[in-house]
């Protein structure tokens, strides 16, 4: 047999799971429980005392005398036995055989009556005389044969099998109860939820996110406020409501101390989380995205728990139905027919009972107990459809609490959660602060100041090329506050930051007048706006769609340099609109790095003061270029990457133009050139990273040409049209096909930065050693076999690359060269080994004179 124990640990579950069962659930384990006491009690009770007693029903009285045996042999003599005594006072005997089962002493009195006949006879009718009652002629072996025939006939079924039934109804009832806590598929999602949600309960974040609501002003806050009115708002003083979780000692660890003339108060450690709480919870915010996803994809649990409710209740409605038929066949007397007549000699039995009292109240307490686990599940069911159990709304929790972005849930997470409400609302409450990207924020921002404190920050600090202050943030889940305590930064950068607030803490930053946001949709605050729009002068943001540029960008009045890199066109190429730079009022500068097939048209809104123009378009075609006439006052313009084949027609029209690039372009020919002369203060031309072929002669008519720059082109000749501009002074054909310096060269008596690298020259004419102001002459990766003595006519040159030629020797006249230093010599070692040892000196002193490279 098994014990209570064995079958009540069916309904055994993790006591974590209880905060999963409301009242119902728990009040139908307990009567589940005693109907199987009941089930247990009456098992035993059957097995033990249970039995039937049967007695004959006599027609008539039965009169047996001994007759004398004619073969000389004993006599039997059949006794007449009382009716209704079920011991074997007196039997049936049968002399001269000894039957089975007669008691000994009557087979002694019939042994010595062989020997002694009248003294047996008399002894006999002496005991008939004194015995009361009907007799029987049954034996003992009778009785009992007769009593199990009767227990099974003439007994209900229901009277034997009922602690049976009992039992077996109660072990189905209580696996339907605890099903879904064992059925792998649930019982994975929900030991998952159980486990999430203790965390969720016990974490100090719960504490101090819900403390610092306004609404949590409950008997017991008021109570450990007493005597801190001066405790700033956001000062968390007690854990939740006193709830029984892991973050109550916390308010040991606050540190407050009370004095019987005046209370002490410290700072509670609880405003700021140490680096593991803040670990653990930032490590809840993502285990509860990852479950709310798995979980909300189904309703498993929530049609598991219904079926298993629907199958209880049909299971009370069938117990109901056949049990309180068999309440009134529970009867102490029956009546019993057995049919053994040949056997016994009598035909009908009267039996009795001896647990039909008993059986009787335990069927009783047992439809009582059935009805009321009955009337149980009907509530149940009607609990599950009266409301929509698959949606969860935390409306409650938005109104009383600061967190108002907590979303609704659906399906099994919104069923779960409506159970756990059964159990204790607080639980929802604290888990819904995990569901807040408002509270993760605030997390973020709490371990992000732990972690990023000012003296880290001042260690990352470096200056730039333009030697100023500079820090680079990249990849933080926020902006430190201690950030704008560095008020002597020059130059702020934020990365893949896609939380970033600034503060108004930012005013502190006086000296900060450039700020980069890459991938950075920065918000401020009004008075952080007022302080950037009053003080910041250039602005880099790198987005990948422009909705990620922030609205406030657009209002910064005193802003001078803003540069735009990302995607500004959609997949179907139409033009994805800036907003209005209308009220960029002072904006000089404006760098577009993008795929523009246009120019957008809001650029026109700061035409009237834009004096530089960049456009780097990643080798998307630059098609419609009209709008560039509007900009009258642009002095410098280039258009990167732009493929463009030509140069456009609507740059003639720019009268201040003073530089143009068109760099890295597809121009094969530059006849276009000749309407430069309309442009009188154009003084820098780049067409280099092209594909031109020649330069034509109209060349000469721009006049006021300082720089020329054709390099990696596929220039063979340069036309001495090119050496008709008196007024250059750098002119950069590298990386082209040119075999020959012209002797022109000579006329150009400004020219202070000549390169020519990566071409095919082989002698270099005298003529070039009379531009005696070259500062910068680039000879590398040539076909030159020797450097003539008239080098040492270039008295201010700085800067002499002669590497990758045919050179066998240098010339000794380089030590002429008063301000060529080794720095600025770039040769190979083994020909710097033949210059004179003197010369080598005078190379080698070092020099305070900077030199220029021209580029």
């Amino acid at each position: 047999m098994f014990t209570l124990a064995e079958v009540a640990s069916l309904s055994d579950i993790q006591p974590t799971y209880r905060i999963l069962k409301p009242w119902w659930d728990v009040f139908m384990d307990y009567l589940a429980v005693v109907m199987l006491m009941v089930a247990i009690f009456a098992g035993t009770m059957q097995l033990t005392k249970d039995q039937v007693v049967c007695l004959p029903v006599l027609q008539s009285t039965v009169n047996s005398k001994v007759q004398p045996d004619t073969s000389g042999k004993a006599d039997f003599t059949t006794v007449e036995t009382t009716t209704g005594q079920e011991e074997a006072s007196t039997r049936t005997v049968s002399f001269g055989s000894a039957p089975t089962g007669i008691p000994d002493i009557l087979q002694s009195r019939a042994t010595s009556s062989q020997y002694q006949p009248t003294e047996s006879s008399q002894e006999l009718k002496k005991e008939q005389k004194d015995s009361s009652g009907r007799k029987t002629n049954l034996d003992f072996q009778q009785y009992v044969f007769i009593n199990q025939m009767c227990y099974h006939l003439a007994l209900p079924w229901y009277s034997k099998y009922f602690p049976y039934l009992v039992l077996i109804h109660t072990i189905i009832l209580i696996v339907s109860s605890n099903f879904w806590f064992k059925y792998p598929k649930t019982c994975s999602k929900i030991e998952h939820f159980v486990s999430i949600l203790g965390k969720c309960f016990e974490s100090p974040w719960t504490t101090k996110a819900l403390s610092e609501t306004a609404c949590e002003d409950s008997e017991e806050n008021k109570q450990r406020l007493t005597g801190a009115q001066s405790l700033p708002k956001y000062v968390s003083t007690s854990s939740d409501e006193g709830s029984p979780s892991a973050s109550t000692p916390m308010i040991t660890k606050s540190g407050f101390k009370f004095s019987a003339d005046k209370p002490m108060i410290e700072i509670p450690s609880v405003t700021i989380l140490d680096k593991k709480d803040g670990e653990q919870a930032k490590a809840l915010f993502e285990k509860v995205r990852k479950f709310r996803a798995h979980v909300e994809d189904s309703d498993l649990i929530y049609k598991l728990y219904v079926g298993q409710t629907v199958i209880k209740t049909v299971k009370f409605i069938f117990i109901l139905c056949y049990t309180a038929n068999f309440v009134n066949t529970i009867s102490f007397e029956h009546i019993c027919n057995p049919k053994v007549e040949h056997l016994i000699g009598y035909t009908q039995f009267e039996c009795t009972h001896n647990m039909a009292y008993m059986l009787k109240k335990l069927l009783i307490s047992y439809i009582s107990l059935i009805c009321v686990y009955g009337f149980i599940c009907l509530y149940t069911l009607f609990w599950l459809f009266r409301i929509p159990l698959k949606e969860y709304s935390f409306e409650k929790v938005r109104e009383e609490s600061s967190f108002s972005d907590i979303p609704d849930v659906k399906n099994d997470f919104a069923f779960l959660l409506h159970m756990v409400d059964q159990y204790d609302q607080l639980y929802s409450k604290r888990f819904g602060v995990f569901l807040s990207e408002v509270s993760e924020n605030k997390l973020r921002g709490i371990s992000l100041n732990h972690e990023w404190t000012y003296e880290k920050l001042r260690q990352h600090v470096s200056r730039n090329a333009q030697d100023k202050q500079e820090l680079h943030l990249f990849m933080l889940s926020g902006v430190p506050d201690a950030v704008f305590d560095l008020t002597d930064l020059d130059v702020l950068k934020l990365e893949l930051i896609p939380e970033a607030k600034i503060t108004a803490k930012i005013s502190q930053m006086t000296n900060l007048q450039e700020l980069h946001l890459y991938h950075c949709p920065a918000k401020v605050e009004q008075t952080a706006f007022s302080f950037l729009r009053d003080h910041l002068r250039c602005l880099h943001v790198k987005f990948t769609d422009v909705a990620e540029i922030p609205a406030w960008v657009y209002l910064l009045k005193t802003l001078r340099e803003l540069y735009l890199i990302g995607n500004l066109n959609s997949e179907n190429n139409k033009m994805i609109g800036l907003e209005s730079l209308r009220e960029l009022r002072h904006l000089k500068i404006l760098h577009v790095k993008s795929n523009l097939t246009k120019i957008p048209p809001n650029i026109t809104d700061v035409a009237p003061h834009l004096t530089k123009l960049v456009i780097h378009n990643d080798g998307t075609k630059l098609v419609v270029l009209n709008s560039l006439k509007k900009m009258t006052n642009v002095a410098e313009l280039e258009l990167q990457n732009c493929e463009l084949e030509r140069i456009p027609h609507a740059i003639f029209s720019l009268s201040n133009l003073q530089e143009l690039d068109l760099k890295s372009n597809s121009i094969r020919t530059i006849e276009e050139i000749i309407s430069f002369q309309h442009l009188k203060r154009l003084t820098c031309l780049k067409l280099w990273h092209n594909k031109i072929v020649s330069i034509p002669s109209s060349i000469t008519h721009i006049k006021n040409l300082e720089s020329l720059y054709l390099s990696n082109n596929k220039l063979e000749t340069l036309p001495a049209a090119v050496f008709s501009l008196q007024k250059l002074r750098c002119l950069d054909v590298s990386y082209n096909s040119i075999a020959v310096i012209p002797v022109e060269i000579g006329l150009l008596q400004n020219l202070q930065h000549f390169h020519i690298t990566g071409n095919k020259v082989d002698v270099l004419p005298k003529q070039l050693f009379k531009c005696v102001k070259l500062r910068t002459l680039s000879l590398g990766q040539n076909c030159i076999t020797s450097i003539p003595d008239k080098v040492s006519q270039l008295l201010q040159l700085t800067y002499l690359e002669l590497k990758g030629n045919c050179l066998d020797r240098l010339p000794a006249t380089l030590g002429q060269c008063q301000l060529l230093r080794k720095s600025g010599l770039i040769v190979e070692d083994h020909l710097f080994d033949t210059l004179p040892s003197e010369v080598k000196e005078v190379l080698n002193q070092d020099t305070s004179i900077p030199f220029a490279n021209g580029i």
